[in-house]
């Protein structure tokens, strides 16, 4: 399954450079007509990060999201400042299919179990971004001197499954998948389902982390730099 993403910022639909805040296009004013474009593409899968919420550690955008859910027919998943129960819980009753925990992940390991115990691996998605191998928080904004691969190992045992994988230094750079990253991870922990995200150029790339193992992905810039279209994702995605 391969699912655009829409970063959301002050309302917007934006992109960044390698995480960074200061470097931002603007993509679309109206994020909620994009997700309706996407649905008309045939595409029914849709990754949304809150860019505000993961700097400020509790929702910024939820309006957004809320009228997003509202138009868009398939899964949606949410990622960015997502650090309570009360936060998971109004996601959830929002219809929001899967939730993306990262800072906290790392941060409180206790309450990202606890939550993975109460909701299930398929509404508990982990993030995982960072930057030679080690995670990074708040937004990317700090690093940390943990592992990815210690994080997942973790988290699998409490019962995680699906780990979105971000190499910070490739997301927004249209350079191509850290593919020896992914792999390695994969092949570290084949049970688990390790989403390739960040420095995707096209179907090309896709194919060949499918080819090498890597079932799912996110898709971001090389929509917006028509390298890669809504049609072949639907493809793709067998829809």
């Amino acid at each position: 399954m391969i699912l655009p993403a829409i970063d959301l910022q002050n309302g917007q639909s934006v992109r960044l450079y390698q995480g960074d805040f200061t470097k931002e296009t603007i993509i679309s004013p109206a994020p909620v007509k994009q997700a309706k474009e996407i649905n008309a593409a045939g595409v029914y899968a849709l990754h949304l990060v809150d860019l505000d919420g993961a700097k400020a550690g509790f929702p910024k955008n939820l309006a957004v999201i809320k009228k997003i859910r509202a138009e868009f027919t398939g899964l949606i998943e949410v990622g960015g400042g997502i650090r309570s129960l009360d936060t998971i819980e109004t996601y959830l009753a929002m219809g929001i299919d899967r939730l993306i925990l990262g800072s906290v992940a790392l941060k409180d390991p206790a309450f990202t179990k606890q939550v993975l115990a109460k909701f299930g691996p398929e509404r508990i998605v982990i993030g995982v971004d960072g930057t030679d191998g080690k995670v990074a928080v708040d937004g990317w904004l700090k690093q940390s001197e943990v592992t990815m691969a210690t994080l997942i190992n973790e988290m699998q045992q409490a019962g995680a499954k699906h780990f979105i994988v971000t190499d910070v230094a490739k997301d927004g750079t249209m350079t191509g998948a850290n593919m020896d990253l992914l792999t390695s991870l994969q092949s570290q922990f084949p049970q688990a389902n390790i989403i390739a995200s960040g420095g995707i150029r096209g179907l090309q790339d896709i194919l060949a982390l499918q080819a090498a193992g890597i079932a799912d992905a996110v898709a971001g810039k090389a929509l917006y730099e028509g390298s890669l279209t809504l049609e072949e994702i639907a493809g793709v995605n067998g829809c």
